[in-house]
């Protein structure tokens, strides 16, 4: 269901004094385009007409951008399959490594590099971690999330970590004690500050842009660092699908807009020191878009990466094989067989929801009468004028 105001709504009114006001980049622009015309006449669509009631609706076509909060739904529910069909039945470890706010500035400066860098950390320490406490090979999936609750810039990592690893002599090893903790955090903080600000410094340095962040980096270091890690979770299809809970998150969500209103928006956001209860936020409505331009990644960066065991490639040299094999069954041999399911089959499958049920009379199936053209050549942020035209 639609809700009663979208991010669209916000761009739409507030699009124009966001670009007259601040230094939008080419990509948010693009962005924040759209978001504007998603699911609008604009990007076309078909008219569709039900077999049994002879109702007829239009479905307009998505953007398809994973800025957009529209647009997730579907590949949230594909990943979440795809992972399961590779993660080792065993439980796992949620941990979320957390960076100080000091260092916004330097993110904001070079966000490639900086979640880059990040990465590399986060992985690095686990890596390191996992041979030095338990000489094995570990792996995890790793999310990265730029955002707190009220939209400020907060960059952190969400990663499943398996309770298993793979051993030098090529045999699996039950890591993590009792299922209570797999690291020692306070070790594992240290470690991981130590990696990132190291690689920050090198990487500033070779850029000839250490002087200008050294004072705040020198700062940070005597900053504790939070790194949480959750005991661990249950069976393997119960960890994916709560890290799918965060694969493909928006900054902000259409449910969470409650008013726009007098030049300003109110959300919805969790206030972590008050035991997440949830409460309003009012924004100025170019603040709510800057702060929201703040989370469009670089272009074609990945924000979901596998390490170790869960990389495709090293899974692949080491032919790991995370079940045991078995003798395929006539009954299988035969699925093989059978033609593989439709994307719009497998959305159905996976989220119970058939989009060709008539929203009417809720049992017949609608039926493409024709499809209508998107509109060329679109006046996207043209200061002083209207973004977009639904």
């Amino acid at each position: 269901m639609r809700s009663t105001f979208e991010l669209a709504d916000v761009v739409n009114l507030f699009g124009a004094g966001l670009v007259a006001r601040t230094k939008c980049t080419p990509l948010h622009l693009k962005v924040l385009g759209k978001i504007v015309q998603c699911r609008t006449s604009a990007l076309g669509g078909h008219e569709l007409t039900c077999q049994n009631c002879g109702s007829i609706h239009y479905s307009y076509n998505s953007c398809g951008d994973r800025h957009c909060p529209k647009c997730q739904a579907a590949k949230q529910a594909f990943w979440i399959d795809d992972l399961m069909q590779n993660t080792l039945p065993v439980k796992h470890y949620h941990i979320i490594f957390t960076v100080p706010h000091q260092l916004n500035a330097v993110c904001l400066h070079n966000q490639r590099m900086y979640y880059d860098l990040l990465f590399s950390a986060v992985w690095n320490t686990l890596h390191s971690f996992g041979y030095t406490h338990y000489g094995a090979e570990t792996g995890t999936v790793c999310v990265l999330h730029s955002w707190g609750q009220n939209m400020s810039l907060h960059p952190h990592i969400h990663c499943i970590v398996p309770a298993a690893g793979y051993t030098m002599d090529g045999r699996w090893k039950e890591i993590g004690h009792s299922g209570k903790y797999l690291y020692p955090v306070q070790q594992m903080s240290d470690a991981f500050k130590g990696k990132f600000l190291d690689s920050l410094k090198r990487s500033l340095r070779k850029q000839n842009e250490l002087p200008l962040f050294n004072d705040m980096i020198q700062l940070v270091y005597e900053t504790k660092w939070v790194v949480h890690c959750e005991p661990s979770l249950a069976s393997a299809e119960h960890v994916v699908k709560y890290l799918g809970q965060y694969t493909h998150r928006v900054a902000i969500t259409n449910q969470r807009i409650l008013n726009i209103a007098d030049g300003k928006v109110t959300f919805i956001a969790k206030d972590y020191r008050e035991g997440a209860i949830k409460k309003p936020v009012t924004l100025d409505g170019i603040e709510f878009l800057r702060r929201f331009t703040m989370h469009i990644l670089p272009l074609r960066f990945v924000k979901i990466r596998r390490y170790g065991i869960y990389n495709h490639t090293l899974k692949r040299n080491l032919n790991l094989q995370f079940a045991e094999l078995e003798k395929p069954t006539i009954s299988a041999i035969i699925k093989q067989k059978q033609p593989s399911e439709t994307r719009l089959e497998r959305f159905e499958r996976l989220t119970g929801i058939n989009p060709c049920i008539c929203p009417a009379c809720k049992s017949g199936l609608m039926v493409r009468v024709r499809e209508l053209p998107r509109i060329r050549a679109p006046a996207w942020f043209l200061p002083g004028q209207p973004l977009a035209h639904s």
